[in-house]
């Protein structure tokens, strides 16, 4: 009677050993509105544009001035750097 409750403890083990966990193989991602606020934090302005370039979100920014920045807001750490 042993033998089967052996082989059941020993398969469910195997089986949530072999489960693919996306939470761990994917990194979590900021949204571009969050990528707008972290860059209209450091810089104010209005904000023209948004696009993705690899791991960023670029964000174009007329400032008050006239200026037009563009501003580059990492997609996991939410990093905000001038380009």
């Amino acid at each position: 009677m042993q033998l089967p409750r052996c082989l059941a403890i020993t398969l469910a083990f195997c089986l949530l050993g072999s489960q693919p966990t996306e939470a761990s193989e994917k990194q979590d991602t900021i949204s571009k509105k969050q990528a707008v606020k972290l860059a209209t934090d450091q810089y104010s302005g209005k904000t023209l544009k948004i696009s993705k370039q690899g791991d960023y979100y670029v964000v174009r920014i007329l400032l008050d001035d006239g200026r037009i920045i563009d501003l580059k807001v990492h997609q996991v750490t939410g990093e905000v750097k001038k380009d």
